[in-house]
């Protein structure tokens, strides 16, 4: 079998290169799943990890001349990279180029295709390399912070942390009941599937968004991206859980945001980039958006002046949702899989769309 892996798949031997913070034990779990890879990694080479899941690791460590020259020889040594090199897509595009046996690197992010846009690589190159992310990896995590993002907005936290604040004990007041809700989730991917199966087990009636029609169990119903603001009108939440793309770009504007049902909760897990901050900034003043638990935003580190910061009915988070401490063991056992399938000749799975890279 020769398939697409360079001269060590051929004799049946995948050499990866590790180019991300990678532990020993994990190390030690690809190996066990797939014994036909071969490891190349320096832990000295690699940043210390700060979290799990800081593939970029400690900003203020640096490699020595000597050390970045035995980095990049690793890598250019490899049929495939586990991570994107210092998640630097310049860096990415310089390992792409200077190693023709390269076919094949994982990214560690669940959106890594937008790394692999801004490397700029060529047609041909992007032909000959697969790209693959860790998509669904972090679906359940990022659930659960929609589903606590929706139930603070229908129990109304805002409300409650002020009054608390001011040792207010007002009048009794009906809260809003998640299981009598209806909720939009914008993209019915691996994120959208787990959120759309979390609300339909609270009861919520679920409404999908996708480009192809399909069926997916929880959701009651799924319309095309560009009708988002026919159902507006009638949803009390809505949860964005779509990827970074050209397509996507300020999906969410003034025109959405304006047909809101008001005092609608607002979602976000997916990319900062489907919101236009502006128009949401605009629908918290005018109280068609209620509540807006945010994980992800146009620009992060969310600049000091955003208005978003102070919003008494705006819950910020700063892009850790998706944090769990078996993100890396989930991502190893990912890339584990995948390097069979490679060996196997099968198709790999979240290869990344090298047109709308996501």
């Amino acid at each position: 079998m020769t398939g697409r892996g360079g001269r060590d798949e051929a004799a049946g031997r995948l050499r990866v290169a590790v180019a991300a913070p990678l532990s020993e034990e994990n190390r030690a779990r690809i190996q066990e799943l797939e014994p036909r890879i071969d490891l190349v990694v320096d832990p000295s080479l690699l940043p210390p990890m700060r979290w799990p899941a800081d593939f970029a690791g400690d900003p203020d460590w640096q490699r020595t001349p000597h050390q970045q020259r035995a980095y990049e020889a690793a890598i250019d040594s490899a049929d495939a990279l586990y991570g994107i090199p210092d998640v630097n897509p310049a860096a990415l595009a310089r390992a792409v180029r200077a190693n023709p046996r390269l076919r094949w690197v994982h990214t560690m992010a669940a959106g890594g295709g937008s790394q692999v846009k801004a490397a700029g690589l060529t047609a041909e190159e992007l032909r000959r390399v697969l790209f693959t992310t860790s998509a669904g990896v972090h679906g359940r995590p990022l659930a659960e912070f929609a589903v606590f993002g929706v139930l603070a907005g229908a129990k109304d936290l805002p409300r409650l942390n002020r009054q608390q604040r001011d040792h207010e004990w007002s009048g009794r007041w009906t809260m809003g009941q998640v299981h009598q809700q209806t909720v939009l989730v914008l993209g019915l991917g691996g994120i959208g599937r787990a959120v759309a199966a979390a609300l339909h087990a609270l009861g919520a009636t679920v409404i999908g968004t996708s480009r192809r029609g399909v069926s997916v169990p929880g959701v009651s119903a799924v319309v095309h991206p560009d009708r988002i603001a026919e159902v507006a009108p009638t949803v009390d939440a809505v949860v964005n859980t779509l990827p970074g793309t050209e397509a996507t770009e300020h999906l969410l504007g003034k025109r959405f945001f304006t047909a809101l049902r008001p005092g609608a909760c607002f979602v976000n897990v997916g990319r900062g980039s489907v919101v236009d901050e502006t128009a949401l900034t605009d629908a918290l003043a005018s109280g068609r958006v209620g509540f807006a638990a945010l994980d992800v935003f146009e620009s992060e580190p969310l600049p000091a002046d955003s208005p978003l910061w102070d919003h008494d009915r705006v819950l910020v988070s700063p892009h850790t949702a998706a944090l769990d401490t078996a993100e890396d063991r989930l991502i190893a056992e990912l890339f584990a899989a995948n390097a069979t399938r490679l060996l196997d000749g099968r198709d790999l799975i979240n290869r990344v769309n090298t047109v709308e890279f996501y």
